[in-house]
């Protein structure tokens, strides 16, 4: 009996406290952050360089592959025709050409490599507008939560009136 009662008055001081919490309303924006970035000349400009040097980076590193298959290749051939000291030559070649291989790869697209630091240069001062944009009009409209609905797969249905794109491109000059 005494557990009960104890058990009573727990849930009722819960519900009084997590009433007022749960009574409250939140004000509720949503965005396309693709729909956005498309619109946004700049944006698209950003992506055709990185596209650019992405390009002409793998093609190096793509030489450097064929080389490497060449030296393989030519080693393979003519391994039983090589005295230990040239064998053992070839070999360093091959490690040599790996290395430089591998050190190439990560050098352009490594987790800290050219490629990241290029698209954080181009890319981070056109989300940082953005970001900027979006919080500007949270606050004007007194939007509690800003949301991406293009990165929300959860979200089946969305009301036309809660996306705010439109205005972050207004406010971008991209509309």
């Amino acid at each position: 009996m005494m557990k009960r009662s104890i058990l009573i008055a727990i849930l009722f001081l819960g519900g009084m406290i997590l009433s007022p919490i749960v009574a409250q309303k939140f004000s509720i924006a949503y965005i396309d952050m693709q729909y956005i970035l498309k619109n946004i000349p700049q944006y698209e400009t950003a992506n055709e360089q990185l596209t650019m040097i992405s390009k002409r980076w793998q093609k190096e590193i793509d030489t450097a592959q064929q080389e490497l298959q060449i030296l393989v290749s030519n080693y393979q051939t003519e391994q039983i025709f090589l005295s230990p000291d040239m064998k053992q030559k070839r070999e360093d070649e091959i490690l040599e050409k790996e290395q430089y291989l591998l050190e190439l790869k990560r050098k352009y697209f490594g987790q800290e490599g050219e490629w990241y630091k290029k698209r954080e240069s181009l890319l981070k001062p056109i989300q940082d507008e953005i970001y900027a944009a979006i919080q500007d009009i949270a606050s004007e409209k007194q939007y509690d939560v800003v949301k991406d609905r293009s990165a929300d797969p959860s979200l089946i249905y969305m009301s036309g009136k809660l996306d705010i794109s439109d205005q972050v491109l207004e406010k971008l000059g991209a509309k």
